[in-house]
């Protein structure tokens, strides 16, 4: 049972605009349990809503790097909520396969699968600035190679939104969404 319950219909015909919106069009389920929980502060989403649409849909990351920080971050938070919820719909959108996104949720992700070189190093990356908020030198380097100031900077703020992320879905104890994906036990 959730902290904070989730809104239910009927919605106020602003919140149901609302929560339309954070919706892809075309999805069969109903809006996302958290998205109706932040509705219960609608000033709180609506700024929310910027940052988390920009970032999903207007992103500079290829789509498949986004999808494996994102699957990465919620799994080294245990957020089974958020990550179910990616390797459900976004993720294997983009290419990553269900081998890959087990991957993410092992200790060793960078270790546990074949990545590419460039995602290794996003691997890295993700796990040191999840852990110490720093990056080595030889991390910053690895993610060089591959990513422009732009997308770095962008690949931080991600890092960072998906933590606020987990820490939003686990504080409020928010049970996963029946379609989600199951989130893999160690």
């Amino acid at each position: 049972m959730p902290r904070i319950e989730p809104l239910t219909p009927p919605y106020t015909a602003d919140i149901g605009r609302a929560l339309r919106r954070w919706m892809p069009p075309g999805v069969p389920h109903e809006p996302l349990a958290l998205f109706r929980v932040l509705h219960r502060n609608p000033e709180l989403a609506s700024r929310m809503f910027v940052l988390g649409a920009g970032l999903l849909g207007h992103g500079l990351l290829p789509a498949m790097d986004r999808e494996i920080v994102i699957a990465r971050v919620t799994a080294r938070s245990g957020c089974a909520y958020e990550w179910g919820v990616h390797a459900a719909t976004l993720a294997p959108q983009t290419g990553l396969t269900p081998e890959l996104l087990r991957a993410t949720a092992q200790p060793d992700a960078a270790g546990s699968a074949s990545w590419s070189p460039r995602h290794t190093a996003l691997l890295h990356a993700v796990g040191e600035l999840d852990c110490t908020t720093r990056l080595t030198p030889s991390a910053w380097d690895a993610l060089r190679a591959y990513y422009e100031d732009d997308q770095v900077l962008e690949l931080f703020v991600l890092i960072g939104w998906y933590r606020t992320i987990s820490c939003l879905a686990n504080g409020l104890l928010l049970e996963e969404e029946p379609w989600g994906t199951r989130f893999p036990t160690r």
